[in-house]
């Protein structure tokens, strides 16, 4: 065997002390194609590394109910969470593809030290909007909304985000299109006006100043490294307590990133 490949590799040698151009543009391509699939494959392991999808905003925006809802299809009475409720949530049309929901406290002392134990392992961000008190809200939500954004973490891992315009079975409701300009307008003022440095939710610098969106351009959220969708939706649904909850777009978009 080794006499047989002692001319293979004589030729080899040959080649590598008087290499050939075309020779070494193929090694290079090859050397590239390698490192391009080991960088995936490392980028893939650490995506399905995390299996969570938070649920995030503020106190009684509904994210409890939702939980509920899309765990058991079922309405229940739910009252102010003070810690993480989680449970694996199966998309319905294929079972084998499932992701963990946890369901986060909103209350201003708790949501981002809950947060910050959660956001390494988030796939994926729902963040619940009442769209109903919205108008009244807007202010802190987008702060909410803005500390999430410019953490590290957030930034480096980039989880789909999904903004999810909750009571919409209530007349006077915001639509999502009303909330989607809003927020960006909160979260430019914010960024325009903010003279320090954002700190990372553990209280670091974090290097420095994290850049929301572009300099120099109005924020819109197509300017983050997520990917931002949002949906309308209805933890109660328009028929009450005794129907069925209305949130299709959110199952839909669950099945897309599980």
């Amino acid at each position: 065997m080794a006499g047989a490949l002692e001319p293979h590799l004589e030729a080899l040698r040959r080649e590598l002390r008087a290499p050939d151009p075309t020779v070494l543009s193929v090694l290079l391509a090859l050397i590239a194609v390698i490192v391009t699939l080991l960088i995936w494959r490392l980028v893939q392991g650490r995506r399905s590394s995390r299996k969570a999808v938070l649920l995030l905003g503020l106190c009684d925006a509904g994210k409890t109910l939702l939980f509920a809802r899309l765990l058991t299809g079922r309405y229940r009475d739910t009252q102010t969470s003070i810690t993480e409720s989680s449970a694996v949530y199966r998309v319905s049309n294929d079972k084998s593809a499932n992701v963990t929901l946890i369901d986060l406290p909103g209350h201003e002392s708790l949501r981002l030290q809950f947060l910050e134990r959660f956001k390494a392992a988030a796939r994926a961000i729902v963040f619940v909007v009442d769209s109903v008190a919205f108008q009244r809200e807007v202010k802190d939500v987008a702060e909410f909304l803005y500390q999430v954004l410019v953490d590290s973490t957030v930034l480096k891992n980039a989880p789909a985000l999904l903004i999810a315009c909750n009571k919409q079975d209530v007349t006077m409701a915001k639509s999502a299109k009303l909330i989607q300009q809003q927020l960006e307008k909160e979260l430019n003022t914010l960024r325009v006006t903010r003279s320090a440095a954002p700190t990372s939710l553990d209280g670091s610098a974090a290097g420095g100043p994290a850049q929301l969106g572009k300099k120099g351009k109005d924020f819109d959220f197509s300017q983050l490294p997520m990917k931002v969708e949002f949906v309308e939706c209805s933890a109660r649904g328009s028929k009450g307590e005794e129907g069925d909850a209305d949130f299709e777009g959110l199952e839909k978009w669950l099945a897309k990133i599980a």
